[in-house]
């Protein structure tokens, strides 16, 4: 498992964003798999508490179910992402099914970025989608999901990797909310003690 993107995958897919060309401290902190109707307000919270915006990878069947608190990510300032409607494999499925549940999705968020679930894409489906939208994959993968792992590895995936213009992958899901919820507010201090900035994505 890679927790920051090496260079052949970025090489085989040179049309997604992993990154961003940043010589300044600036950090572009994501959350996938939610609305969740636990998880994300206390990630808002957090987030609201040391000032910094992020970008929220949106299902679109949590959206459906949830839209109160997709509400919230947009009333508090945030930008949203498209990460399909229900959290689709890429690998194994056709691209015309790939593609149109990234479309279900896209009738319930206003985006135009997109994550591949999982990070498992094809090239032909990347060169579809690519079309209409803004592919954005990451450069640290905190692994918060993985019960497989201490929260103190969480927080090291995330902090040992840290550089200018990356890209950090969390997820407000209840998979994640044990591990999230140690680790986020020590690396949101980290980020503060060490100088970076925040940004959501805009493109």
């Amino acid at each position: 498992m890679y927790f920051s993107a090496p260079d052949f995958l970025r090489k085989l897919f040179p049309a997604l964003i992993w990154s961003f060309p940043d010589e300044e401290k600036i950090i572009y902190m994501t959350f996938d798999d939610g609305p969740n109707v636990e998880v994300t307000p206390w990630v808002l919270q957090k987030l609201e508490e040391f000032n910094v915006k992020a970008t929220f990878f949106c299902l679109g069947k949590n959206v459906e179910q949830y839209p109160d608190v997709y509400k919230m990510i947009i009333d508090a300032g945030h930008a949203v992402g498209n990460h399909s409607y229900s959290h689709i494999r890429g690998w194994g499925v056709a691209v015309g099914d790939y593609v149109q549940d990234f479309d279900l999705a896209a009738n319930f968020i206003d985006s135009n970025l997109i994550r591949p679930p999982y990070g498992r894409i094809t090239p032909t489906q990347a060169r579809v989608l690519n079309e209409r939208y803004k592919l954005i994959m990451w450069d640290i993968l905190s692994r918060d999901y993985s019960r497989a792992i201490t929260r103190r590895r969480c927080v090291r995936n995330v902090v040992k990797h840290l550089r200018p213009g990356a890209i950090i992958v969390f997820h407000d899901s209840l998979k994640a909310q044990r591990n999230l919820c140690y680790t986020l507010p020590r690396v949101l201090e980290t980020l503060q003690h060490e100088g970076y900035e925040c940004r959501k994505i805009g493109l």
